[in-house]
């Protein structure tokens, strides 16, 4: 029996982690590999490089592949932080002189959210980790996408800004200066002191890793979910702000009056309960009917490899047969 030979490098990689897939021309998941996040606006292109390459010769050491040059015939590599041109330009050039494979794709995370989960990589995808972005693609090839920097670029809701939020309205509870609201006892339980005071102090002195932030996300939607009305006052705007960023981009490309996907991935969006996908999902149908509104049952890195895939002309067969491999249970998905 001949060797099956890696076909696609594949590279997902968010603000908080990177996955990589290694596959063969039919589909096949032959070697993995998983780490932290290794975006270029925060590591740097020369440390994003770095680091990519060694989650991917951990992958084929692991799986028992060749680690000589070429890895594969096609690398696609999709990462947060890619958000203008000069920016792809730049890592494409670093990749391509480490000769990883003959030719290469970069982009940004979303898009391969959006080949992950909607049947031929046109639609809208938005997606919520540590931040939150939005892009679309429509049949005609057009693309609309947002710079994703944060405040400076107009964002409001990743997932460490929602951490903040809890702990903004908690700290507000307690000195007296908001309303009462169960994030005050909710946020102080979750780093284990018995006053939010507790936790500014120990954040200013860098006593609590400013990190730990993010983990007040899950907090916030469950205190939401028992019905605290200044919980539940973050969570409209964290879905009006998911729900505007599909909106703008269905009227961008023409999609309100067709039947488009409408993908939702990301940490948070994957971790939110149905109650708050519904109410998404009905403000997505308000503005284009037809929309399929369904949250991502793969990993956004086999976007990355179905669009290896797409570029060496793999059969329909060889990506259904990815997708089928790397499929997981959704915490909900749509039931239109």
């Amino acid at each position: 029996m001949s060797e099956v030979r890696p076909a696609v490098v594949a590279i997902d990689g968010g603000n908080s982690k990177t996955e990589v897939l290694v596959v063969s021309r039919e589909g096949g998941v032959l070697a993995e590999s998983r780490g932290p996040g290794a975006s270029p606006q925060n590591v740097g292109v020369d440390g994003c490089v770095a680091a990519l390459e060694t989650l991917v010769l951990s992958a084929l050491t692991s799986a028992g592949l060749p680690t000589t040059r070429p890895f594969g015939v096609h690398t696609s590599a999709y990462l947060a932080g890619l958000d203008f041109p000069r920016e792809e330009e730049a890592l494409h050039a670093a990749l391509f002189a480490r000769g990883w494979s003959s030719t290469l794709h970069v982009g940004n995370d979303v898009l391969a959210l959006l080949r992950a989960g909607s049947s031929d990589g046109t639609g809208v995808a938005v997606v919520c980790g540590a931040g939150i972005n939005g892009a679309g693609v429509g049949p005609d090839g057009r693309i609309h996408r947002f710079p994703a920097l944060g405040k400076v670029s107009g964002d409001w809701g990743g997932g460490y800004r929602l951490g903040e939020e809890a702990l903004w309205w908690a700290v507000r509870a307690e000195d007296g200066r908001g309303p009462s609201t169960a994030l005050k006892a909710a946020v102080s339980g979750f780093f284990g002191v018995s006053r939010v005071f507790d936790v500014v102090q120990g954040l200013h002195f860098k006593e609590i890793d400013s990190a730990r932030i993010h983990g007040l996300c899950p907090l916030l939607f469950d205190v939401a979910a028992a019905g605290d009305e200044v919980a539940q006052q973050v969570v409209t705007r964290f879905v009006e702000e998911v729900s505007v960023f599909a909106a703008v981009i269905l009227r961008r490309l023409d999609l309100t009056h067709a039947a488009p996907e409408v993908v939702l991935g990301g940490g948070v969006l994957t971790g939110v309960g149905p109650s708050v996908i519904s109410e998404i999902e009905r403000r997505c149908l308000k503005v284009a009917p037809r929309a399929v509104v369904r949250v991502v049952d793969v990993n956004p890195v086999v976007g990355a490899a179905l669009f290896g895939l797409d570029e060496l002309g793999a059969s329909s067969s060889a990506k259904a047969a990815l997708k089928a491999a790397t499929q997981r249970t959704p915490m909900w998905r749509s039931v239109r």
